[in-house]
């Protein structure tokens, strides 16, 4: 069932004040995050969030076509086969940090 256009979409505070510091810092790391429910801004299109699928945290690399979805629904994106090798790359950033 889709969300009541009278509450709006749901957005994670948390999240929309770490993507608007990083704008102003002009740093790109990745977003670690458990609210897989919070839809995509489109403040958040070129940044990476790390989504946590209840095992691991998965990169996803958010794109002017993700917005207004949920970061669950952009999971899916994150499985193709010709981002292994970059989500690959961006686990091994996330973890050394």
């Amino acid at each position: 069932m889709a969300r009541s256009l009278k509450k709006g979409p749901y957005i994670a505070y948390h999240l929309d004040k770490k993507v608007v510091k990083m704008n102003e810092s002009k740093k790109k790391t990745a977003i670690k995050t458990y609210a897989r429910s919070s839809m995509v801004s489109p403040d958040f299109v070129g940044h990476t969030f790390a989504v946590h699928n209840g095992n691991k945290f998965i990169p996803v690399y958010i794109t002017e076509n993700m917005v207004v979805t949920n970061l669950v629904s952009s999971l899916r994106h994150a499985h193709s086969e010709d981002t292994v090798e970059i989500r690959q790359n961006l686990l091994n950033n996330l973890y050394q940090n």
